[in-house]
């Protein structure tokens, strides 16, 4: 299901700023290369990140599900200088790809690559986060969400990709995979946390923009 209008979503791209020559090849490479393409965030999500992330200008950012590379560039661009993204990718087969990439932009002093499962590698992590990007298997979103929340710092942000699941969400409970139950619980779970703030987007396949409010 497409959840925006092809028409309105090509104007969009077409009024948006560009994105780097690395960031055009890497999605070329990821379209022609590598299963499940679409798990790419692409040009516009991409802007999107890139923007939230010049906004917030974060220290440190964490990153579950890298795929190729590209959503862990994008949120790079608002890094201030010193700052660090740690990117944590299960698919070890992507590992070198990635390498590559990180190796040709001008940001592969600060970005860290862990390969591993974000359960194992999450708890490992001993610091405080301004921001933090969910793009990893949708089933564990929740659990993820709960791993990281005391690592990201008061005020600080958690963006969640794919809320919306292609429009799934909107189906009746008979025809909800696993996939999409956990998201509809996900969804469902930040709307009744009065620890944060939050605004669902419906762009391209959704993106959940959560607040950790002060204590």
């Amino acid at each position: 299901m497409d959840i925006v209008d092809k028409t309105i979503l090509t104007y969009s791209e077409q009024h948006t700023s560009p994105s780097s020559t690395l960031l055009a090849k890497i999605d070329r490479d990821t379209q022609a290369e590598v299963m499940y393409p679409r798990m790419l965030s692409g040009h516009l999500q991409g802007r999107i990140l890139s923007m939230l992330s010049k906004m917030l200008q974060p220290k440190r950012i964490l990153e579950l599900g890298t795929f190729t590379g590209y959503s862990a560039l994008c949120l790079a661009e608002g890094l201030i200088d010193g700052g660090k993204i740690i990117t944590i990718e299960n698919n070890s087969e992507l590992e070198s790809r990635i390498c590559s990439y990180v190796n040709q932009s001008p940001y592969s002093e600060a970005i860290e690559l862990k390969i591993g499962t974000a359960v194992d590698v999450i708890p490992t992590l001993d610091e405080m986060f301004d921001l933090v990007f969910i793009d990893a298997d949708k089933v564990n979103y929740s659990l993820y969400y709960n791993l990281v929340f005391d690592k990201v710092c008061p005020g600080g942000y958690i963006i969640a990709d794919n809320v919306l699941w292609s429009g799934k969400v909107l189906g009746s409970d008979d025809y909800k995979d696993e996939d999409t139950r956990s998201l509809v619980d996900f969804n469902s779970m930040i709307r009744e946390d009065s620890r944060v703030e939050n605004v669902l987007l419906p762009v391209r396949d959704g993106l959940m923009i959560i607040r950790k409010l002060n204590p």
